[in-house]
């Protein structure tokens, strides 16, 4: 058997043009082109992605990293071992250093540390306390942020509703001012619809002379005698009150403008078609009014309802912020001396009001002490002294009159034997502490303060800032109230005999318990979220606590930010707080406060004593009052008596006596005509 034989093929070859050789030429250099590209950019993505290392060789590789099970050498394995440990250890080292903070705080949590353990230390000793703040408003947006000239949903929403109310205007105000003079007057309209009522009655009434009604009273069409059916219509299909059957559908209720005549009820009506519409529509407007140079005030003032007149009285331009710091915040300041004694749960604090500007002057002090320990108040009343002589001037002494400047006033025993106020002092401290300790290290970091001037006045090594948005305000009040809540817990569980089951203290705090498991404290900072997010104010708080090498806290400064979008402002408050005795000792405010507060100082008057007297007063009072209306009620029912006495007398015993007097006088005078007879 011969072998097979290959033949080539026979076929002619085709001669090609160059131009199609040109083509299948450039397609492959095309290719190729494409193929170095992807591959130049497949080796730049790995060259950027991975680490570049240095060229070892494949044994060393393996020996230093893992153990080669191909060679049979026990040395070199025992090496590759202890080097796989080794590396292993180490790798597994760095995990628990990524995640593990309290062996290898991060800088927020050694931050939050600090912190923590300064303001422990803070609220168990005894210190004293300087505060000032001082205030500053700025426009909501910068004038060179990327957001000027730009508004917030809520302006744009309540905008686009103002400019839509007024290009529409009010239908049913220009109908009455359309009709209000057809009818001279009401009475008018309503003689001139009687008179019509009775001429179509008495058409109607020739008419039906000749109809005849069942017993029902219904003609042979289901008519009665005034022409409406059982259903109280008429031919027409419209009642007494001219409403047809549509008017009183379900549909025509729920679009009726009389449904709700309020504002924002009406917001509603704005679907997103006819707002975007709209808002096109207003824009385009405020860009013709500023080419025509004439004044773009939104929202016009000839827009109707308290919506816009509201938007317009609490927006704030740039002229009246400047104005207000000039001649308001600038002159204003609020100040404060403060002395916390922890063991016997007292604060004792002078505040101050002062405005001082070239004209004007105006200062008011007020001390202020809270005794938790004793249930008591303590306050200098002498602010509130006009207003109580305008309330109650006869129970008002003059100042010269009162034997201290201070009143002290108590809680009701029966308050205070259900719930001591230094058991809520204690579980408000503690709760305070424990909150804090719960939020994220992300909200606490260290600051520079080389630059920093007021660290430099009072000598702080580091300083810690501790954010609190709307979110981390809201976490904060959610932990404080839960924590707050298990203490009062705890409280009521160890004093059984006190609080045994159905107390009303026991039953609040149990429910209040059981409402804390429907929700978490990052609930409650998101719900502020939400409100700072729809509504029309945004509020932030920034504190930097200064404190010395030891943790100990020498000084805080806090920064309120409060504003919006509709203010067209935001509002900063200011305040810094020294805690060292030097500046304590040297403010002016503190020899009041000793005068108030101090060793030396006189008793306070005791004010639940003075309002029990004035209660009494009171009492006397209406008793006198109440007597009064008793005399002038027996008197009344006395002359009553008298009256209705004196008419029976005059209408009875009167007559009596006149009868019985003429009957007398006729017998004797008969009498004696017969004795004169006889003689």
């Amino acid at each position: 058997m011969s072998p097979p034989i290959f033949r080539k093929n026979d076929q002619p070859n085709l001669p090609q043009s160059s131009a199609h050789q040109s083509s299948s030429t450039s397609k492959r250099q095309s290719i190729m082109i494409a193929g170095c590209a992807i591959l130049s950019v497949g080796a730049t993505t790995m060259v950027t992605g991975c680490q570049s290392n240095p060229t070892v060789s494949s044994s060393a590789a393996v020996s230093g990293k893992m153990i080669d099970f191909e060679t049979a050498d026990t040395v070199q394995s025992q090496a590759q071992g202890r080097a796989f440990n080794a590396s292993l250890h180490a790798k597994s080292e760095r995990y628990v250093q990524l995640f593990d903070q309290e062996k290898y705080p991060s800088t927020e949590n050694q931050a939050k540390s600090h912190l923590l353990t300064a303001i422990r230390q803070h609220l168990a000793t005894e210190h004293v306390s300087v505060s000032q703040a001082n205030y500053q408003a700025a426009p909501f947006i910068s004038p060179d942020s990327i957001d000027a000239g730009a508004s917030s949903l809520l302006k744009t929403i309540l905008e686009t509703y103002v400019y839509k109310k007024e290009t529409s205007g009010d239908y049913e105000s220009d109908y009455d001012s359309d009709n209000g003079d057809f009818y001279e007057s009401e009475s008018d309209y309503d003689g001139y619809v009687d008179a019509a009522d009775e001429v179509v009655v008495e058409e109607y009434a020739e008419e039906s002379d000749d109809i005849a009604y069942d017993e029902n009273g219904y003609d042979e069409n289901g008519y009665d005698w005034y022409g409406y059916d059982d259903e109280g219509y008429d031919q027409d299909g419209y009642d007494e009150n001219g409403y047809s059957r549509s008017d009183y559908a379900a549909e025509s209720y729920e679009t009726d403008d009389y449904e709700s005549d309020s504002a924002f009820s009406k917001l509603s009506e704005l679907n997103p078609k006819s707002m975007t519409e709209q808002y096109e529509a207003m824009q385009m407007a405020k860009q013709q009014a500023e080419m025509a140079g004439t004044a773009s005030a939104f929202p016009p003032e000839s827009a109707s309802g308290v919506l816009g007149q509201m938007l317009s009285m609490i927006h704030r331009t740039p002229e009246q912020i400047a104005a207000s710091n000039e001649y308001q915040y600038k002159n204003l300041m609020f100040s404060s001396v403060s002395q916390y004694n922890p063991k016997q749960r007292q604060i004792q604090s002078v505040y101050s009001y002062d405005y001082v500007t070239p004209t004007i002057s105006a200062s008011v002090q007020i001390p202020l002490a809270l005794d938790f320990d004793n249930s008591r108040i303590t306050v200098d009343p002498s602010v509130i002294m006009p207003i109580m002589a305008i309330a109650n001037p006869d129970h008002t002494p003059l100042p010269n009159e009162m034997a201290s400047h201070t009143v002290s006033f108590g809680l009701p025993e029966s308050i205070t034997e259900q719930l001591p106020p230094a058991v809520l002092y204690d579980a408000a401290i503690s709760a305070i502490q424990d909150s804090m300790a719960e939020l994220a290290p992300e909200h606490f970091s260290a600051v520079d303060i080389r630059n920093d001037r007021f660290a430099k006045e009072v000598g702080a090594s580091r300083a810690v800032k501790v954010y609190f948005g709307s979110q981390q305000s809201g976490e904060m009040i959610g932990k404080t109230l839960k924590y707050m809540s298990k203490s009062l817990q705890d409280y009521v569980d160890a004093n059984p005999e006190k609080y045994p089951d159905g107390a009303m203290l026991k039953t609040a705090i149990d429910k209040l318990q059981l409402y804390n498991k429907g929700y978490q404290s990052a609930d409650v900072g998101s719900l502020l979220q939400l409100i700072e997010a729809i509504g029309p104010i945004s509020f932030n708080q920034i504190n930097y606590y200064y404190l010395d090498s030891s943790d100990r806290l020498l000084a805080k400064q806090q920064r309120m930010n409060i504003g919006g979008d509709l203010m067209g402002s935001t509002t900063t408050v200011l305040n810094q707080v020294r805690y060292d005795k030097t500046s304590f000792k040297n403010h002016v405010l503190t020899p009041l406060l000793a005068e108030s507060f101090g060793e030396n100082a006189k008793p306070a008057i005791d004010g639940n004593a003075w309002m029990a007297e004035q209660h009494q007063a009171e009492d006397r009072l209406d008793t006198a009052r109440y007597a009064r209306y008793d005399y002038d009620s027996d008197y009344t029912d006395a002359s009553d008596d008298y009256a209705s006495d004196a008419s029976e007398y005059d209408s009875s015993d009167d007559y009596d006596y006149d009868y019985d007097y003429d009957t007398d006088y006729s017998e004797d005078y008969n009498d004696a005509e017969d004795d004169t007879d006889n003689r």
